[in-house]
């Protein structure tokens, strides 16, 4: 077999603090947005000055970090844009992530340096596809989520002079590479604009039109049918099979999720990729830690297909085998300091995750205020 180039393992940045985990626990990348041209509105995104001193950080630990402007802007943004685009040109992160020809056309332009990242929202589909953005300057595609694993290797084969990135975790979008149009009819939000409501998660039932006010479950389903509602990707048991298909980056979804699944999921994977390009077999306990953060159902999605449904009927619900307490952000003799993230009390046992992967158990003996005080 010929020689495997490693890929990066690139997690998601919804603020600086999480970018930081993301690194801490393995991430060899992160990719995160400016506030004004970003497709998740309610992310946390970064500012101005954040941005920039996000690009330092990530350049003095030499890793890598990603802008996106993967909107598709309206005309009257096209001034503003040019801004934003000569900002990011000056602090000159590792790549740009865009989905809209126009803001290609005009970041040869305003940040012709900059390596271009084409989104999956430009729904990369086929090869031919991929050699026309190579021709327009872009040096990596991130593939469409609908795609299988054949026809990864595929695009793999056909153009071999390009970097392929994709989507091996998180939440996945019932419409066709995230184009979807259901909050803006519903809410008046538009999620091609960072502001989706998520209504592919709701409870429906069925009225008809001549019975109003009779509600109809689809199914036999007291709560509603969930029938949009897919189950979040994970594909940590196939990193053999995806970096063998020549997959540069694979990428973790959720900017807008917390510190804990930015650091479990960059740990997981890390150790996962680690352990194949060094001979071991793979190691279950990654998939139980997966399973400790914050998710809906598990699902190899389109790109493997084992058989099984992609959507969850019964439930819209997180799940959970843990619940995240907070963060170690000192240590004195004895104590921890902590930032609380969720209610700790005297007796709670707790596990104390590390960057390296240890687990150490403890019991909480005495909880202090900042003032030294005990809290019961």
């Amino acid at each position: 077999m010929a020689e495997i180039k490693r890929p990066e393992i690139l997690a998601p940045a919804g603020s600086f603090e999480k970018m930081k985990f993301a690194f801490e626990y393995g991430a060899d990348a992160v990719y995160a947005a400016v506030e004004g041209f970003s497709l998740r509105s309610f992310a946390g995104n970064f500012t101005l000055q954040e941005a920039e001193r996000a690009v330092d950080y990530a350049r003095g630990i030499k890793k890598n970090i990603y802008i996106t402007v993967n909107v598709y802007p309206r005309s009257f943004e096209i001034k503003s844009l040019k801004k934003h685009l000569e900002f990011i040109a000056r602090i000159k992160p590792d790549g740009i992530i865009i989905s809209d020809l126009g803001v290609l056309s005009l970041a040869r332009d305003y940040a012709s340096k900059i390596p271009v990242h084409i989104s999956v929202q430009a729904n990369n589909v086929n090869y031919e596809q991929v050699k026309m953005w190579k021709k327009l300057g872009a040096s990596r595609i991130i593939l469409a989520r609908e795609l299988s694993i054949e026809e990864v290797k595929t695009i793999r084969k056909e153009v071999p002079d390009i970097e392929l990135e994709l989507f091996v975790h998180g939440a996945v979008c019932m419409s066709y590479s995230g184009r979807c149009l259901l909050s803006n009819y519903l809410t008046l939000r538009d999620a091609n604009r960072g502001e989706c409501t998520q209504p592919c998660r709701w409870k429906y039932t069925l009225e008809e039109e001549k019975r109003p006010g009779e509600h109809m479950s689809v199914f036999e389903d007291e709560r509603g049918a969930y029938i949009f509602n897919s189950k979040d990707l994970c594909l940590i048991e196939k990193i053999p099979e995806l970096a063998e298909a020549g997959i540069d980056s694979f990428k973790i979804e959720g900017r807008m999720k917390g510190i804990a699944y930015a650091a479990s999921t960059s740990y997981a994977y890390k150790k996962a990729l680690d352990d194949f390009l060094s001979g071991k077999p793979f190691d279950a306990l990654l998939k139980d830690e997966l399973d400790t953060i914050s998710h809906r159902e598990y699902t190899t999605g389109f790109v493997f297909d084992d058989g099984k449904l992609k959507e969850s009927y019964e439930s819209s619900d997180y799940i959970s085998a843990a619940r995240f307490a907070g963060y170690i952000s000192g240590v004195s003799e004895n104590n921890y300091r902590i930032e609380s993230k969720h209610t700790i009390r005297v007796n709670d046992k707790i596990e104390i995750f590390t960057p390296r992967g240890k687990i150490f158990e403890a019991k909480v003996l005495s909880i202090k205020n900042s003032d030294s005080e005990d809290i019961t």
